[in-house]
């Protein structure tokens, strides 16, 4: 059920008859109407008269204080106004309502005898856009506690924790203070360096709000140690060219105090250093070295390092000149291998013909052993002439 801050939702009760004249068919009654208002709001309370023949109506507060005598203030409160006074209707406004001002107010009519019906006023209390605590710092590799915390509602507001569209399902805890509540939920994540910057939301559900949710939005904040790389020059330097690097830094918190070195060595006199970016103007080979960028936070260390190599004109030249022999000598060994492969296809072929003539040769022996063997057992040469080739 949505409510507002400029109108009441009101619930009719049944007429309650008050009084009524015995034996007869004229009595009067009165009817009340149940009210819920936001805090802060107006609340008007209302009490209809049915038959009302001029007897006494008394509207009292919860306290029951008397309000209203017949239409006249008995009570010196301007929260309290008259509104309506007729033979149908008495009304009364109050103003800036609290939730002390829960409660029955009683429109009483006096006749033979004294009846009353009860008004109840309940007032709704939205929560505030809900605050988020943090018990420790989130470092990588640990975890984030964090705690959404709604302090006053009523009644208790409904917390949800998201991040990406998705509930992170958090340890509620809901504490009465009287009328109203103070509503907490506690989440843990874990967290990398990736999680730095990410968005996360509590949002506070609550039936008296009828438009957009109460949203805190939260940014993850990790911390975690820096790294470190040096962004080198491009191309060949040569002497009286000019050195620039740049050293590019992360890490959270960001190192504010970057600082560059040269391994074994003093930095050049003519180095010009800038937060991250280092010059040299001027280069000459007295500047070869490798020089180092360090950064550091409350996490940890990290270093780069750059080797400067400067070159004279003339090892330039060289270097272009050495392109064709580079080409010749790549053409030379193509040649070579080529002559190699031939003479292992010739050796190859030479000894597969080698082997041939062997086999051929072991036969003829072969068959030279049957001709002595025929002759050492006498056989008779009539009984088959062989021709053997020795």
């Amino acid at each position: 059920m949505a409510f507002s801050n400029v109108w009441n939702y009101c619930v009719p009760l049944t007429i309650l008859t008050v009084a009524c004249l015995m034996r007869t068919a004229h009595c009067q009654t009165v009817q009340t109407e149940n009210v819920t208002v936001l805090e802060g709001a107006t609340a008007q309370i209302s009490c209809r008269l049915h038959n009302y023949d001029g007897s006494i109506v008394v509207i009292q507060n919860p306290r029951r204080q008397t309000l209203f005598f017949n239409g006249s203030r008995a009570l010196r409160d301007e929260r309290y106004q008259l509104v309506t006074f007729t033979s149908r209707l008495l009304r009364i406004s109050v103003a800036n309502v609290s939730v002390s001002d829960e409660g029955g107010f009683y429109c009483q009519l006096y006749t033979d005898s004294t009846h009353h019906q009860a008004a109840t006023l309940t007032v709704l209390v939205p929560p505030d856009t809900p605050t988020v605590e943090v018990k420790q710092d989130a470092v990588e590799g640990g975890e984030s506690e964090l705690t959404c915390v709604s302090p006053r509602s009523k009644p208790a507001a409904t917390l949800k924790w998201m991040r990406n569209g998705r509930e992170i399902p958090g340890v509620v805890l809901q504490q009465d203070h009287g009328k109203v509540f103070s509503v907490s939920s506690t989440i843990r994540i874990p967290v990398e360096r990736k999680d730095n910057g990410a968005a996360l939301s509590c949002e506070a559900f609550h039936p008296a709000l009828d438009g957009p949710k109460r949203i805190r939005h939260y940014r993850l904040d990790v911390y975690f140690a820096p790294t470190v790389r040096i962004i080198p020059p491009t191309g060949i330097l040569r002497e009286g060219d000019s050195l620039s690097l740049t050293c590019s830094v992360t890490g959270n918190p960001l190192p504010l105090n970057i600082q560059w070195s040269k391994i074994n060595d003093t930095l050049p006199e003519r180095a010009e250093i800038s937060g991250p970016t280092f010059q040299i103007s001027r280069l000459s080979q007295s500047h070869n070295g490798t020089y180092l960028c360090q950064a550091q936070n409350d996490y940890g260390r990290a270093a780069d390092h750059y080797t400067l190599l400067v070159y004279d004109p003339g090892a330039v030249v060289e270097t272009h000149s050495a392109v064709p022999y580079a080409v010749i000598g790549g053409v030379l060994a193509l040649l070579v291998f080529t002559v190699i492969c031939v003479l292992i296809v010739t050796i190859w072929c030479s000894v597969r013909q080698k082997g041939s003539y062997l086999t051929h040769e072991a036969s003829g022996l072969d068959e030279h052993g049957e001709v002595q063997e025929a002759f050492l057992n006498g056989n008779d040469a009539s009984q088959g002439k062989k021709e053997y080739l020795l």
